[in-house]
């Protein structure tokens, strides 16, 4: 319940008054919008609709200090005081998981997945982990398929906020089990299975990648899904029903994620019994799994170059004709959409294998950039931006957790003059190619430790 700040901001108090008489009537303005839908209503009296609205704005209007002024007094609001109204529909939110109606659990996760994907809220988050824990918990339990899809979401979201100590473990430790019981549950939603394998793949990589019993059954977990796909015993692919190519493509990108964290062991038995397999998954007739096939592969090859230079596939000739095929597929059948990517990321694929040829990316932020020159650079930053969104580039400025793993260093803090001066694309380039292989070093050494284990 919103708290009652009557008398506690003194000469503030007309200020934030007239503030709420300006939300109230635009609040009000896009209630009449919503007049003719047939929207449920909690015991507050506010639709779940309004109420992810207001969520969200009251984040937008909390980030920019200055960027809400009062009407007639030319003062900016005070900013303390947005915060705390946005802590308020947050704790409203937290308080509606617990609601009976599956439909306000629902949006109320909705306005949590809004809120922590596009913005920082470790502080906010710490005292209250375990109350948003086990009501994730419980709708992955007894939720719906929607439900279940949202709370997984939000699963993979809360452990991004808690980073890699002590609480994003413990939020690891109690909702793996559960997220990964409905993965592999084949009377499960076919959307809850897929919303659990990118969270379980997500969640693992942040907050056990150290600890090798975690990341061994998570890896099975996410396997088992995915080898449904593989070739038969008279080498045919197996036929799927609508909607599983998908799961399979989810589990797999995640499988591969996970794999960025594995010992030099491990991985010369990946290459070995997985590659062969993979190689028949190019004749699927899904295209998004083709491609996530494609990318895996390449992936596999630049892990197995890691650890041996001369690393080579043993049917790579045949591998590369496959490449080459799938580069120049011009089938009509198939969607011009679909044989336009298809040929961009084939192309990509087999200039990396017969080249070891990657074409760089630049992501930019604020006045930093990150290069993404590595198929594992590229499938971390995209397991990220698939859960974050377009939140991501605000988490690559503020989260300490995704700085740390892109090698940029604590957040910056910049005033007017750093802000105008300008680093040269050299100079950033140098930077995050040395940050990134300090930490790649950094994580070999932790995948030397846990050799012996695996």
């Amino acid at each position: 319940m919103p708290r009652n700040r009557k008398g506690k901001r003194g000469g503030n108090s007309s200020k934030a008054s007239l503030r709420q008489e300006v939300l109230q009537l635009q609040l009000s303005k896009t209630a009449l919008s919503r007049a003719g839908r047939n929207g449920v209503r909690g015991e507050s009296g506010v639709s779940d609709d309004d109420l992810a609205s207001e969520v969200l704005s009251h984040y937008s209007s909390a980030s920019e200090s200055a960027s809400v002024i009062e009407e007639g007094t030319g003062e900016v609001v005070d900013e303390q005081t947005a915060q705390e109204e946005t802590e308020d529909k947050l704790k409203q939110c937290i308080d509606n998981l617990m609601d009976k109606s599956a439909k306000t659990r629902l949006a109320a996760l909705e306005s949590l997945r809004l809120a922590f994907s596009s913005r920082v809220l470790y502080e906010f988050l710490l005292e209250r982990r375990f109350t948003i824990s086990d009501c994730l918990e419980r709708s992955l339990k007894k939720g719906g398929g929607e439900e279940q899809a949202a709370a997984a979401t939000v699963c993979a979201l809360l452990c991004m906020q808690l980073g890699g100590g002590v609480e994003g473990e413990e939020g690891f430790k109690m909702l793996c089990p559960i997220l990964s019981s409905i993965l592999i549950d084949s009377f499960a939603s076919l959307s809850a299975r897929q919303s659990c394998a990118r969270a379980l793949g997500m969640c693992c990589y942040v907050s056990a990648s150290d600890d090798a019993e975690d990341l061994l059954k998570s890896i099975g977990h996410l396997e088992s899904v995915f080898v449904g796909a593989y070739p038969l015993g008279d080498g045919t692919l197996p036929s799927v029903k609508a909607g599983i190519p998908a799961l399979h493509s989810a589990a797999l990108q995640s499988w591969a994620l996970l794999c960025t964290l594995c010992p030099a062991s491990r991985i010369n038995t990946i290459l070995n019994h997985h590659m062969p397999r993979l190689h028949a998954c190019l004749e699927s007739s899904e295209v998004n799994f083709r491609i996530a096939v494609g990318e895996t592969i390449a992936l596999l090859y630049e892990l197995g170059r890691d650890i041996d230079q001369e690393f080579e596939y043993e049917d790579c000739d045949a591998l590369c004709d496959s490449l080459k095929n799938l580069a120049t597929d011009g089938n009509k059948h198939r969607a011009k959409n679909d044989r336009r990517k298809q040929r961009s990321i084939f192309r990509e694929v087999l200039h990396y294998i017969e080249n070891e040829d990657f074409t760089e990316e630049k992501i930019q932020f604020g006045i930093e950039a990150i290069y993404i020159d590595g198929w594992m650079r590229r499938r971390i930053y995209d397991a990220f931006k698939e859960v974050l969104e377009s939140g991501v580039r605000h988490h690559l400025q503020f989260n300490p957790l995704l700085r740390d793993i892109f090698g940029l260093g604590p957040p910056l803090i910049l005033d007017a003059s750093v802000k105008a001066s300008k680093i040269s694309r050299t100079e950033r380039h140098l930077f995050n190619s040395a940050a990134f292989k300090a930490r790649t070093k950094l994580r070999n050494k932790v995948r030397d430790k846990r050799a012996d284990v695996m």
